[in-house]
């Protein structure tokens, strides 16, 4: 007889066979020749006599099929969870964790309910309840709270209502400096041997300032020492030039943008450019930064410059670029946290 495959039975068909197959053991058959009589293999035979001895008939009894029965959330339960997740960062619930992770996630049901779930089952929770894994934004402890919202609600309505009054362009600054050593992006290779990436063993750096404007314009300078207040006053000199009418500046609270020199040189301009300063601790409010993470991604993390100055012409040759797109450059005003200064 052609032996069948007992586990595609139904759950109910299975009981009955292994209660017969027993049976006919007890009954003074070989365990061969109940095999051959059911169709079976004479070790699922052997099985089924051993279960039976030691459990007695509640041992060949089917078992629940598919995934295990456990303890699910309540209602109360997972909208709790959603709350801590949305609300709060781990360590500030007394978690040995910095990111909510599926780890995290466990723990705090665990701790909280005392339910033990799978890191599966709460990736599957997660997904349920609307959250995916995101990179973070990285906000400093020091950023007050208060001085943001008045920024957003009084302090640059208040600066684009005088723009407007006195037909002024507001543009948006920022500087930072650059290495050669920088890298981003990945790239192919067999599994097990990482990739190995030529170039120079030399560390040079150059540093960028740059100016943008709503409606795609963009403004930037190139050089090799630091940001100093003769810098910053040589880019402005640049920008007066290049800017048709009043020019509100939006920058930082960096040392130099505050420094004696710079508002000495600001104050002899006769109100053709002024200075306005962002709250302390939010770059995430500038779009400027937008600009400066596109170039250390495209032009300084994806190519290999021999010296500072090929390092120096990518950056420029990028730049350029940019300024030729300024559909490009008005995206950067699009990211949620920057959307109040495309108006």
């Amino acid at each position: 007889m052609k032996i069948k495959d007992a586990r595609s039975l139904p759950a109910i068909a299975q009981e009955d066979l292994r209660r017969k197959a027993v049976k006919a053991v007890q009954e003074g058959k070989t365990q061969v020749e109940v095999a051959a009589l059911f169709g079976v293999t004479r070790q699922a035979v052997g099985r089924w006599v051993t279960s039976y001895r030691e459990g007695g008939s509640r041992r060949l009894k089917s078992r629940r099929q598919g995934r295990p029965p456990g303890r699910s959330l309540e209602p109360w339960q997972a909208a709790q969870t959603v709350r801590a997740i949305t609300d709060r960062h781990p360590d500030q619930l007394k978690l040995p964790f910095y990111l909510w992770t599926r780890e995290a996630v466990v723990q705090f049901i665990h701790e909280r309910y005392g339910i033990l779930l799978s890191v599966w089952t709460v990736g599957r929770y997660l997904r349920d309840w609307g959250f995916t894994p995101q990179k973070p934004l990285r906000r400093a402890f020091e950023q007050d709270p208060e001085a943001v919202r008045r920024w957003l609600e009084e302090d640059y309505p208040a600066i684009r209502a005088q723009a407007r009054r006195e037909k002024a362009q507001i543009y948006w600054g920022d500087e930072m400096g650059m290495r050669s050593d920088h890298q981003t992006g990945t790239t192919y290779g067999r599994k097990g041997e990482t990739p190995v990436i030529p170039g120079t063993g030399q560390r040079f750096r150059c540093n960028m300032i740059s100016a943008i404007h709503n409606r795609g314009k963009l403004y930037f300078m190139v050089y090799r020492k630091g940001f100093t207040a003769r810098v910053f006053t040589a880019f402005l000199r640049r920008l007066v030039r290049q800017v048709d009418g009043p020019l509100f500046l939006i920058v930082d609270g960096h040392p130099v943008h505050r420094a004696k020199e710079t508002k000495r040189w600001v104050a002899k301009q006769n109100q053709r450019v002024r200075l306005f300063y962002l709250p302390g601790y939010s770059p995430e409010l500038n779009p400027d930064e937008l600009l400066n993470q596109d170039v250390k991604s495209n032009a300084v993390g994806r190519n290999r410059p021999r010296n500072q100055s090929e390092m120096m012409r990518t950056i420029r040759g990028f730049l350029h670029s940019r300024q030729k797109c300024p559909k490009q450059v008005e995206k950067y005003f699009q990211e949620k946290h920057v959307q109040y200064a495309a108006l």
